[in-house]
């Protein structure tokens, strides 16, 4: 009797292993091809590819939960009674969890972002890879990999710096008071006119909008394709330092000046 007893409970185990090892594998592969289907259709996103991947992955883990504890005779019944009683436990425990699985839903449902946008949410800021149920993994410029929870980032304002093809860049440059202001404007617009990715259409925005205790500010505004955005800001910052240089326009900057006091 014992025997035939550990022998049934052996097999089982060994079932139980390879329905495990089989369900790890095929729910691998099927979130993989669920994810390739974004590649070869590029009307099917691939946020939503990543996400229904995992979603596949993990409803056929949990299938395969069921049929492990079929094996040793649990039945249907029992395992919805054992899950109801533990229910509550279970959502009391794992309550931030289930807020980030709800959260991840909603990210994937309403769309603010998908893989591939740079965006600022949940206190941090990163290009996003990939929405999974429980959180939002996105890569820094500095090539770091984030890992946020999806509640966090739902429950925040978000910032989609991709969403749109088009950016305006803002810039602010300062001058000595006796500079002719034509002049300023002039090397401003020059340098602005000569760089390609600088669009004309909307027309660039070049006015003084500050009279500051040392300088006179103008304030730049320029349309550029938002790839260009980082590019043509730091590249027309210098230009327009070397034209102010050119064409001997000062620009102030605080100076300390040392008495010496003679005992």
């Amino acid at each position: 009797m014992d025997q035939e007893f550990f022998i049934a409970l052996a097999i089982n185990a060994i079932t139980a292993l390879v329905i495990a090892i089989v369900a790890l594998w095929f729910s691998g592969w099927v979130r993989t091809r669920i994810v390739k289907l974004s590649d070869r259709n590029a009307r099917f996103d691939r946020t939503l590819a990543h996400f229904l991947g995992s979603v596949a992955r993990y409803a056929i883990l949990a299938l395969a939960v069921v049929f492990i504890l079929g094996r040793f005779g649990i039945q249907t019944t029992s395992l919805a009674a054992i899950i109801g009683a533990a229910g509550l436990a279970i959502g009391l425990a794992l309550q931030g969890s289930l807020s980030n699985l709800a959260a991840g839903v909603l990210l994937v449902a309403l769309r603010p972002f998908k893989a591939g946008d740079y965006i600022s949410a949940g206190g941090e800021s990163g290009t996003v890879d990939e929405i999974t149920l429980f959180n939002t993994e996105m890569t820094t410029p500095d090539n770091v990999k984030i890992i946020v929870p999806n509640g966090d980032i739902f429950s925040s304002a978000i910032t989609n710096y991709s969403h749109y093809d088009k950016r305006r860049c803002d810039l602010v440059f300062g001058v000595s008071y006796d500079t002719d202001l034509k002049q300023a404007e002039t090397a401003i617009l020059s340098c602005i006119t000569a760089d390609p990715r600088a669009h004309q259409e909307p027309e660039p925005f070049v006015k003084v909008s500050n009279l500051g205790d040392s300088s006179v500010d103008f304030t730049v505004r320029v349309w550029c394709d938002a790839s260009d955005y980082w590019g043509l800001k730091f590249d027309l910052t210098r230009a327009v330092k070397e034209a102010f240089d050119a064409g001997g326009i000062d620009i102030p900057f605080p100076t300390q000046t040392q008495i010496n006091v003679e005992a």
